[in-house]
């Protein structure tokens, strides 16, 4: 989908988490292990450290924002989970525990609610036991997931599908047993909405979500539910048995992201491994606009993710054909430097795209409507992030063909991710293509010549970006688009900065050569970028190794 030159993908106005992600967590679960003398730091605390550090090196920094202190030794059982779901007989890997009661009250104290702490497990899973509390009393009996009319069962405001005792509802009071449910197994695009239904299933309300995929392709899936009416979780555990045995082992797989049988699996898959279900999307506000759809930020299962909207009245077969393609990539591309896809409503004319939202908004608004000037460590590990980012796709025979600032996007870390592939392309077998497509400021000469075109394309654009980090300005913005494209074409290129590293200019200019077998590679580049940020890091340590 073309948005306005600028816009980009999954963009918002940046979210702060607060000091809790500035420091190690996994030194203060360590930490909290020794001090209630756990087994496994009595015995032996220099594996538990190496074991933590492999853990958390696993999971997203998300992962880590939601551990509650007070219950460390879940960060075990998550260990052990996510272990124990490396082999394929096991998978998936699930464990269901009792949270605590969730008592409702319906007089003249209604809105008031309060919890028991009578958790029966030894063995806890949750993320964050006071987080799911305080969400709760915003709930007003209603999660973040009830409002999504997930259709499992009626709101619990609806008495008559409350069970209670006539002497409890005489009172105006009754309990809602709230149970735990983690998952793991490997990580694929239609596992959510897999999960999500095994869950409803049996009659599971969907309060909370948590979800996590690990560096090495598995994913962490831990579910607050309700629905379930007494504590014991003996009888949970056999019906989710049952559930998961009616899945007829649609669970297992090769744990490598990049294998070839998985790629064959995923092109051969159906919609509906992917599809969305639009009453489980809770769309909210426009972030975007585009000359042929929307962008929203909206809420899944509890996540925040964007829904890329296409407008009804603007759909036509070449519309439709871009959307098939770009889900098509979306389905084959994982990778911690890409936005992730997480589904697709493809029913038309409701049509649309659901990824990972990106707090941190696009590098653009990063970069032009906050002035930023960025210092060089930052400026590196941006373009790094980007490097890798594509490295992947091009490694996987996708060429982005729209690479531009407003289509690198950010997570709350700053990490910085490539995002909408409405253009993208797998390169044909011939290794080129010849249709202009893109953004002018950012279009490489090559495809403004519709001349035939390859991977150097993207590398072309990337040099645009780079020459946008070193200066927090727009390129030729004395220029009309259509004047800055017809300027490179006959050899045009931003005016070079001054002050700038000198390496940092030579690449610069290595990556914007007309001739494009004259650019270096996305691995070259990564390399050259990685050594020049360690050297800086060097000269700032060395006076204080001093």
């Amino acid at each position: 989908m073309d948005l306005v030159e600028g816009v980009g993908e999954s963009s918002s106005p940046p979210r702060s988490f607060g000091s809790c992600a500035l420091y190690d967590i996994k030194n203060d679960v360590y930490n909290r292990l020794v001090e209630s003398g756990n087994a496994e730091a009595v015995t032996n605390p220099e594996l538990l450290r190496e074991q933590l550090d492999s853990h958390f090196a696993r999971l997203p920094a998300s992962y880590g924002l939601d551990i509650n202190m007070d219950r460390a030794e879940d960060v075990l059982l998550h260990q052990k989970i996510l272990d124990r779901a490396k082999d394929p007989d096991n998978r998936p890997v699930y464990h269901v525990r009792f949270l605590e009661n969730y008592w409702t009250r319906s007089d003249e104290a209604e809105g008031q609610h309060d919890f028991s702490d009578s958790s029966t497990s030894k063995a806890g899973g949750s993320l964050n036991d006071e987080g799911i509390r305080n969400r709760m009393n915003d709930f007003e009996t209603c999660s973040k997931l009830g409002d999504l009319n997930l259709d499992v069962r009626k709101n619990f405001n609806e008495k008559e599908e409350i069970p209670a005792e006539d002497s409890i509802r005489r009172h105006g009071v009754s309990h809602i047993p709230i149970h735990e449910v983690i998952f793991s197994t490997i990580d694929k695009p239609k596992l959510l909405s897999q999960l999500s239904a095994l869950l409803s299933d049996i009659g599971l309300n969907i309060r909370e979500a948590h979800v996590f995929s690990t560096a090495d392709g598995y994913s962490l899936d831990v579910f607050v539910v309700d629905g379930w009416p007494v504590e014991d979780t003996k009888a949970l555990h056999e019906e989710l048995e049952k559930a998961i045995a009616r899945s007829e082992g649609t669970w297992s797989g090769s744990s490598h992201s990049k294998s070839t049988v998985e790629k064959a699996l995923l092109a051969r898959s159906k919609p509906e491994d992917w599809e969305i279900d639009r009453r489980l999307l809770k769309t909210g506000e426009r972030i975007a606009s585009g000359s042929c759809g929307d962008l929203y930020h909206g809420m899944y299962l509890g996540m925040d993710v964007a829904i890329k909207v296409l407008r009804s009245e603007h759909l036509n077969d070449t519309l439709e054909d871009e959307f098939a393609q770009e889900i098509a990539i979306l389905r084959q591309v994982r990778h911690k430097n890409v936005v992730r896809f997480i589904g697709a409503c493809t029913n038309s004319p409701h049509l649309c795209i659901v990824t990972e939202y990106m707090p941190g908004g696009s590098l653009y608004e990063y970069l032009h409507k906050n002035h930023v000037v960025l210092k060089l460590s930052q400026l590196l590990s941006f373009a790094i992030d980007v490097c890798k980012g594509m490295e992947y796709l091009h490694q996987n025979n996708i060429i982005h063909r729209d690479l531009k600032t407003a289509n690198l996007l950010m997570d709350s870390n700053n990490v910085v991710k490539v995002a909408d592939f409405g253009v993208a392309r797998f390169q044909n077998k011939g290794g080129v293509m010849t249709a202009e497509t893109g953004t002018y400021r950012w279009m490489a000469p090559e495809v403004i010549n519709h001349q035939p075109y390859d991977q150097k394309a993207d590398v072309f654009s990337f040099a645009i970006v780079l020459w946008e980090l070193l200066t927090a300005k727009v390129p030729y913005d004395t220029m009309t688009p259509l004047q800055a494209a017809l300027g490179v074409r006959q050899g045009l290129r931003p005016e070079l900065p001054e002050n700038a590293h000198p390496r940092m200019l030579d690449l610069m200019q290595r990556c914007w050569e007309a001739i494009p077998s004259d650019r270096p590679s996305f691995f070259e580049i990564q390399a050259e970028l990685e050594l020049l940020l360690q050297e800086i890091e060097d000269t700032i340590a060395a006076p204080n190794g001093s």
